[in-house]
């Protein structure tokens, strides 16, 4: 399953992203294979912010506060746990990141394990600002591409294959971290998403029923039924 969350930042957030990253200097980069495991490291040309660094902090903070308010975050990941967001960068000398699938577990700098049921990657600048970029994630049968304005984000699943395509011209600044769910299975998570999306527009046309009383209950029990908390 994957999701849209539009305006995660406000612009006002982004454009204060934006000048945090312009005052870097080269130094303040780290290489991007760092974090990789090792058959993703052959495959993997890129540059991250160490997660200590004080514009990684802030620039985590502000995407934190984002998807608390986010109630579409929430009912499309259903999360337990979130691994560090980190911030990254591909330029035409450290351009891509090519084919893999994450690691299945990740490990936070507070010693914290997180299952990577749900990847997030969110943009920090605007697709005019570079060629090439494009996170291409499969789902199911088909292969989506993704380029999405400053302050948006995409979910999709941790077990698929995807890629960053080469940054030609520009950069890519984006921010990218792994949420461990309460539900395990994408499929059970892409039931209840649809059943809570649908539940919504039923409200919002209808008002509060006895069948949408009645749908409010089966959401509730299936998540009861597949949650682990």
């Amino acid at each position: 399953m994957i999701r849209v969350l539009p305006q995660l930042l406000s612009p006002e957030t982004v454009l204060q992203a934006r000048q945090l990253l312009s005052g870097l200097s080269p130094v303040d980069w780290t290489d991007g294979r760092h974090s990789a495991g090792s058959q993703a490291r052959q495959v993997k040309s890129n540059l991250q912010l160490p997660h200590d660094h004080p514009v990684a902090q802030q620039i985590r903070a502000w995407i934190l506060a984002g998807l608390d308010q986010s109630a579409t975050f929430f009912s499309a990941a259903l999360p337990l746990k979130i691994f560090t967001p980190r911030v990254n960068r591909y330029t035409p000398e450290f351009p891509h990141y090519g084919l893999h699938i994450d690691n299945a577990i990740r490990l936070r700098a507070d010693g914290e394990r997180v299952r990577t049921d749900v990847s997030c990657t969110v943009f920090l600048n605007d697709p005019d600002d570079y060629d090439g970029g494009e996170l291409v994630a499969q789902d199911h049968a088909a292969s989506h591409r993704v380029k999405l304005p400053a302050g948006h984000a995409v979910l999709y699943p941790g077990n698929t294959l995807h890629e960053v395509t080469p940054v030609t011209r520009g950069q890519r600044l984006a921010c990218f971290f792994w949420i461990e769910s309460m539900v395990r299975s994408d499929e059970q998570r892409r039931i209840l998403f649809d059943l809570d999306m649908n539940l919504l527009q039923l409200r919002a046309q209808h008002g509060e029923t006895p069948e949408t009383t009645a749908l409010t209950g089966v959401y509730h029990n299936l998540l009861r039924q597949w949650a682990n908390t």
